[in-house]
């Protein structure tokens, strides 16, 4: 990990409550939960993006949410068909 640098965090008093109780409760110290939740939104907001763009590409395809599932199946058969060596 990089150079560690603290900071100042101004929290409500019931969240900073909680936060602390959570904390007590897991073992953990404030800083790991704050680190824990950044990470978690930084994965939640990339999957958001990814999802957006797979719905946007999939629409200008004109295909329907219903069929995403069996075309990756096809997708998926297909490359199978032709990763197989030839006998």
């Amino acid at each position: 990990m990089s150079e560690a640098k603290t900071i100042s965090l101004t929290l409500p008093a019931e969240t900073l409550a909680r936060a602390e109780a959570l904390a007590k409760r897991e073992s953990r110290t404030i800083g790991e939960l704050v680190r824990d939740a950044l990470r978690q939104y930084e994965r939640k907001r990339l999957w958001a993006a990814a999802n957006h763009y797979g719905r946007s590409r999939a629409a200008a395809a004109g295909i329907e949410a219903s069929e995403v599932e069996r075309l990756i199946g096809d997708y998926r058969r297909e490359k199978r068909t032709r990763a197989r060596p030839k006998k």
